[in-house]
């Protein structure tokens, strides 16, 4: 039987309707006074519609409505709110102020994403990397960094998590009730739905476009559940990270390809493509089709276009996280765009190889990204170093510190995650204006003047709503599964905001070790239970559909919570997401962290938490190892790599321990006679600062835009001028340049110096260089020099240019000095590397020649 449907809109008031038209903005997702609006309509049906405005909007009645709308009061609040909402779209931002305003339809950057975790009534993120990519785009709002975004609008999104009696995850897959999500279709210019097409594989397949206003930035959704599509193509855009790999190279077409294919439909022509991790990296086969097929460039001429103006970063420190297709697959969905990049089909597959003359080797994600980005990053600084090590057999003979992969690391969007108390002690304290402040990152500085008396205070308010929404959380759960009254009763007893409380919570991948803590149960019990100093644990996470050992975790965990000893002070939270997590950084005391190292490449919850009064307790990795001062929170090691899993487990829980026993728990209860712990609020100040100032989205936005943005913006003016003239002269320039490389010859190394001289002396170095084809101004000639160490090999080397002092016959001579400052044995090189004014990196694969 077949139901007809119709719809039914709020008829909202006329003094209501600023509600309306912030409810369709996602700046209501880090602005708590927006917020409190829709609660203060109705809070059941807010908390009901799991804090969607849109969807509070639809579930409160009329009469409330009416009955708002003559509250002069509610009207007052509402006028202010809205009136700071439209001074924040209208208001000229920081990036305007330094760098000018930007045509609408030529942004500066566009964004590419496989998820988004902007705010839980979207669901269409999983965990870290859309939580990262959320951010990302309101700090670019606040900053006003002229982005745009694309992703794909998932009809279920990431599972939904349950569990059952015994602990096992089940997963539910709800449909996203889009009616009541913030998302607009866009329309074409008869005012009908914007519909376009792509080819995967041998089918058409029909996607539409919707846009999510975040702030002043315009994410860009597709979508192919449209009724001219098959079944098959209409489930594409179903679920994020389908485990099936032929729904999962069909998503990444069409994010990649259809995703740029999108952008042109819209009239918007981005400066820059931003690759956040591989899942997008098809938008460069789309780039390089439409220059050649619109543009008439050759391959070569495209690829240089695409390489300079590419941000390509990755997030995964091991070679099996990276995503990878079979070749058939990659031949059943994109073959054709070998005939359009006028490529042989081994050579369109070495695109993505490591070894191109690899025939059986998959086709890797990264490697494309990283084959065609100049500009490329790790998310914190340890991750950078371990990316070069992974990647460096893509440039040989360039030194692995020298690896054109640099490191950003990850931040946080500050008023997204600080708790609204933590927040208006910073404004009280601040002399000037708050926003201007977060622009700049100085706020952090004024935490040394407000007394520790006042920020343990708000912390204690937040822990308490932290446990109040624990106990709520857990006795709905508990109803959910048929429990007892007495038992759902109960839920009334877990925790206490007296007890210094960690949490813990993230996705319960094998290597984020969330069971470390309970190694040894014995001895957990008895510090949980210590009758004057207790420990509380709240947890909280998800394992993927398909990693049965995570689930196997999950099930210790819910196991150990169950037992009479732990029922009150461990709990584990079921249905991680955003609300769950702002609720558990806002409130714990320590946020725990126990990955292998180095296998964290940064995350960002202890960052969130640090801003909001945790002290972190970590192993040394991802943003950790660089974020730990000494002063700022607890290290778990001093970043150890062990080969034996479990004797590291066996270490690193028995070190976990004696931290908590010996150091975090005495420090924590140790008060003064207003019953504040004046040593730990000296450490938890050091932590607000030392984090919020160093791990803050703005932070990460600014050096985004000043280190790949601006660079990518210059090279895309200089190279597409005059119908592509420089980019067409670069591709010849560096076509010459491989063809005459292996031509180059050092003919030989003259030294002034003898075999010792002193501190304070210089050391002169000729190059005597025969570069027959090549002219001298094509080429920088270098000393790469350092101290000697133990296995000869040069420490902390340094590069000095080589000025070309004159010719001998067919030979150049290069000169330079090396200035020796202190003391030691001392060791060089000299080296050869491609050098133009418009090449946005000179270490480019196989273009380096050193000395032999």
């Amino acid at each position: 039987m077949k139901i007809r449907s119709f719809t039914v809109l709020p008829t909202t008031p006329a003094k209501l309707k600023p509600l309306l038209e912030m409810a369709n903005n996602l700046w209501f997702s880090w602005n708590w006074d927006a917020r409190q609006l829709f609660a203060k309509l109705d809070y059941k049906a807010w908390r009901n519609a799991d804090k969607n405005p849109l969807r509070t909007l639809c579930d409160v009645s009329q009469q409330k409505l009416e009955e708002a709308a003559q509250n002069k009061q509610y009207i007052a609040e509402v006028e202010a709110v809205y009136s700071s909402f439209k001074k924040y779209l209208a208001a000229r931002t920081w990036y305007e102020e330094l760098y000018g305003k930007r045509d609408q339809n030529k942004p500066l950057v566009a964004y590419f994403s496989s998820e988004y975790g902007l705010h839980e009534s979207l669901p269409i993120y999983s965990g870290g990397l859309g939580i990262l990519s959320g951010d990302h785009l309101k700090s670019a709002s606040d900053l006003g960094i002229p982005l745009v975004a694309v992703g794909l609008l998932y009809r279920q999104g990431y599972f939904r998590q349950g569990l059952d009696v015994s602990g096992v995850q089940q997963e539910y897959y709800p449909e996203n009730d889009w009616f009541s999500i913030p998302a607009r279709q866009e329309k074409d210019i008869h005012g009908k739905p914007c519909i376009l097409s792509l080819n995967i594989g041998e089918d058409e397949v029909f996607f539409q476009v919707w846009t999510v206003d975040v702030g002043r930035i315009s994410l860009y959704l597709l979508d192919t559940n449209l009724p001219m599509n098959d079944p098959s193509n209409r489930d594409i855009t179903k679920r994020l990270y389908d485990s099936d790999r032929d729904m999962r190279i069909r998503q990444e077409v069409l994010l990649g390809i259809g995703g740029v294919k999108a952008l042109k439909a819209l009239n918007i022509t981005p400066a820059v493509f931003h690759i956040n991790e591989g899942h997008s990296a098809f938008l460069i086969l789309e780039r390089l089709s439409q220059l050649i097929i619109d543009h008439h460039l050759s391959f070569e001429e495209a690829k240089e276009m695409v390489w300079a103006t590419n941000v390509f970063t990755t997030h995964t420190p091991v070679p099996e996280g990276n995503e990878r297709f079979h070749p058939g697959l990659i031949k059943k969905y994109l073959s054709s765009f070998a005939t359009d990049l006028k490529l042989t089909w081994p050579e369109f597959l070495g695109l993505g190889r490591e070894n191109p003359e690899d025939l059986d080797e998959e086709f890797c994600m990264t490697v494309l990204g990283l084959n065609f980005s100049s500009m490329a990053n790790g998310v914190s600084k340890l991750h950078g170093s371990i990316s070069r090590r992974m990647w460096g057999k893509l440039y040989p003979d360039i030194p692995e510190e020298e690896v054109p992969i640099g490191h950003i690391t990850n931040g946080v969007h500050t008023k997204t995650w600080i708790s609204k108390g933590m927040e208006g002690l910073f404004v009280r304290y601040l002399q000037t204006a708050y926003e201007r402040e977060r622009a700049d990152h100085t706020l952090w500085k004024i935490i040394e003047e407000i007394p520790n008396a006042e920020i343990w205070y708000t912390h204690f308010e937040r822990k308490k709503g932290l446990i109040k929404f624990v106990r709520e959380r857990l006795a709905l759960h508990r109803r959910k599964k048929g429990a007892s009254v007495s038992e759902i009763g109960r839920a009334e007893e877990v925790l206490d905001p007296k007890i210094l409380t960690i949490g813990f919570a993230r996705r319960f991948a094998p290597y984020k070790r969330g069971d470390l803590l309970l190694r040894d149960l014995d001895r957990l019990m008895k510090i949980v239970n210590h009758p004057e100093r207790p420990l509380q644990i709240i947890l909280a996470g998800k394992a993927h559909p398909a990693d049965t050992l995570g689930k196997s975790i999950i099930k210790k965990i819910y196991e150990t919570c169950s037992r009479p000893e732990f029922s009150k002070r461990i709990v584990l939270l079921e249905d991680y997401d955003i609300d769950v997590a702002r609720y558990l950084v806002q409130g714990v005391d320590v946020w725990l962290n126990t990955p292998r190292r180095p296998l964290e490449a940064s995350g960002t919850s202890g960052m969130k938490a640090a801003m909001n009064g945790a002290l972190n307790l970590s192993i040394m990795d991802g943003w950790w190892d660089e974020g730990f001062d000494g002063t700022n929170g607890w290290s778990i090691g001093n970043g150890e790599v062990y080969n034996d899993y479990t004797y590291q487990d066996e270490m690193e829980s028995r070190l976990l321990y004696r931290i908590l026993e010996n150091e975090i728990i005495p420090l924590y209860y140790d008060r003064d006679d207003q019953n504040v712990p004046v040593a730990w609020m000296n450490m938890v100040k050091k932590s607000i600062q030392s984090c919020g100032e160093m791990f803050n989205a703005h932070n990460m936005l600014t050096n985004y835009l000043t280190k790949y943005y601006l660079k990518g913006d210059n090279l895309n003016n200089i190279l597409t001028k005059n119908k592509f003239e420089e980019a067409k002269h670069l591709a010849s320039w560096r076509n010459k340049l491989i063809n005459s490389w292996n031509d180059i010859e050092i003919v030989r190394i003259e030294t002034s110096s003898k075999d010792v001289v002193f501190a304070g002396e210089a050391v002169v170095v000729r190059a005597y260089i025969k570069l027959h084809h090549i002219h001298h101004h094509d080429i920088i000639t270098e000393v790469y020099y350092g101290s000697i160490g133990f296995q000869n090999e040069l420490k902390y080397p340094k590069r000095i240019r080589m000025e070309r002092e004159g010719i001998d016959g067919d030979v150049s001579v290069f000169r330079a000095m090396i200035s020796c400052n202190y003391g030691g044995r001392y060791g060089y090189y000299v080296r050869i590397l491609p050098g133009h004014i418009n090449l946005a990196t000179e270490f480019i694969p196989k273009l380096i020649k050193w000395e032999r």
